[in-house]
């Protein structure tokens, strides 16, 4: 076993009223679920900002450009905390129902947005409302100079060069002599937009969340069942790797709330039980693989 080096850090998504906007397409909104949104921006942001100071951490906030501009004052204190704003759409759109010239419009505008907030710092990451991935995103991603995705899930507690997405797919269709559609995948290039991978078992949202119209939001499971998966995938890859990276994926609006808010103290004291753990955003994540500092899955 070598000389252990590991990454952690938090990807909060800041969906707030956003999300709630977006899911409620050709219909008013929710107002119980608008509420939740605002309950996330406020009290929730201001939980997560007082238990990041006291555990000295720094995170990135994936953030609607939406949530900027409906709640900047809240806003401000993340980025005056030095912690990293990231991209996250403008009202949660998913990024598959999109065209090719709408997801460019709103990542132009959304950047200029984060730019002009973070007293013109650009954004450097990206994360896609509800992971659900447009085939074109990393080659815009890469052209309007972000540099990393948080979106796709090749690997898992490794950071690699994802894709652009050109993979060739023929699916099958029943209707169609099976000749026609038994054709391997054919693999896209790799891009130079660094991967930070998602996980669904790393998020907060599927467990912690009720929905009803959702059926993989649950709302009603007992955190000490969710913590103790998180730990057992921690302590495997610590067992396995001599590097890694381990990235959660949380909300305001979900981990806001006391009981979540105690299973993350107890895990963040338990992971500093080990030797080699770095705290830190998924940029410093992304950069210290682009410069080979901590490996993963290469070019």
């Amino acid at each position: 076993m070598g000389k252990k080096r590991v990454l952690v850090g938090y990807g909060i998504d800041l969906d707030a009223v956003a999300n709630h906007i977006n899911t409620t397409i050709g219909g008013p909104p929710n107002l119980t679920n608008v509420s939740r949104g605002v309950f996330g921006a406020t009290r929730g942001i201001e939980r997560l900002l007082n238990l990041w100071e006291k555990k000295n951490i720094k995170c990135t906030w994936f953030t609607p450009g939406h949530t900027i501009e409906t709640f900047p004052e809240q806003i401000a204190k993340i980025r005056d905390a030095g912690h990293e704003i990231g991209l996250h759409g403008y009202t949660h759109e998913f990024c598959s129902d999109l065209t090719t010239a709408q997801l460019e419009a709103i990542l132009v505008k959304t950047i200029k947005i984060a730019t002009d907030f973070c007293k013109g710092k650009p954004p450097l990451g990206f994360t896609s409302p509800s992971w659900k991935n447009h085939p074109d995103q990393i080659e815009l991603l890469s052209k309007l100079g972000i540099t990393y995705d948080h979106s796709f899930m090749h690997d898992d507690f490794q950071p690699y060069y994802v894709s652009t997405g050109k993979e060739e797919m023929v699916t099958t269709d029943y209707k169609k002599d099976p000749q026609e559609w038994m054709v391997p995948m054919k693999h896209a290039e790799k891009s130079d937009v660094v991967e930070i991978p998602a996980n669904w078992t790393l998020d907060d949202w599927p467990p912690f969340q009720w929905d009803g119209a959702r059926p993989n939001a649950h709302g009603y499971v007992d955190p000490y069942n969710v913590e103790r998966m998180w730990k057992d995938m921690f302590s495997w890859c610590y067992s396995e790797y001599d590097t890694f990276i381990f990235p959660i994926s949380i909300h305001p609006q979900v981990s806001g709330r006391p009981h979540i808010l105690c299973m993350h103290e107890r895990l963040i004291d338990w992971i500093n039980t080990h030797e080699g753990v770095e705290w830190c955003t998924f940029a410093e994540m992304a950069e210290e693989f682009r410069t080979g500092r901590i490996s993963g899955t290469g070019k």
